[in-house]
């Protein structure tokens, strides 16, 4: 993916629940940030390489910005392990 420092931070793992959606990401600087957050970032342009977008059902997503590298799209980044705690903490932020 490419990465210009100047525009922010890039997203290196996702986590997941228990449907498999993205519901927090692991950014390049080791911050765990969950989903809503990381839409904001996103719209302030604190994440590069990934979009904001809607949903069939009106739900704002991040999308990677197209590369020709889908090794690189967000769908087939690593899971992280998200401590209890931490999905504790945010489990009402879905």
């Amino acid at each position: 993916m490419y990465y210009d420092p100047t525009l922010g931070h890039i997203i290196e793992s996702v986590s997941r629940d228990e449907k498999g959606e993205i519901n927090a990401y692991k950014l390049d600087n080791g911050e765990i940030v969950p989903k809503e957050q990381a839409l904001l970032m996103a719209k302030q342009g604190a994440i590069s390489g990934v979009s904001v977008a809607i949903s069939k059902n009106g739900e704002e997503f991040l999308r990677s910005l197209p590369d020709n590298d889908a090794n690189n799209n967000l769908e087939n980044l690593p899971n992280i392990e998200v401590q209890e705690s931490w999905k504790a903490r945010n489990s009402n932020h879905r």
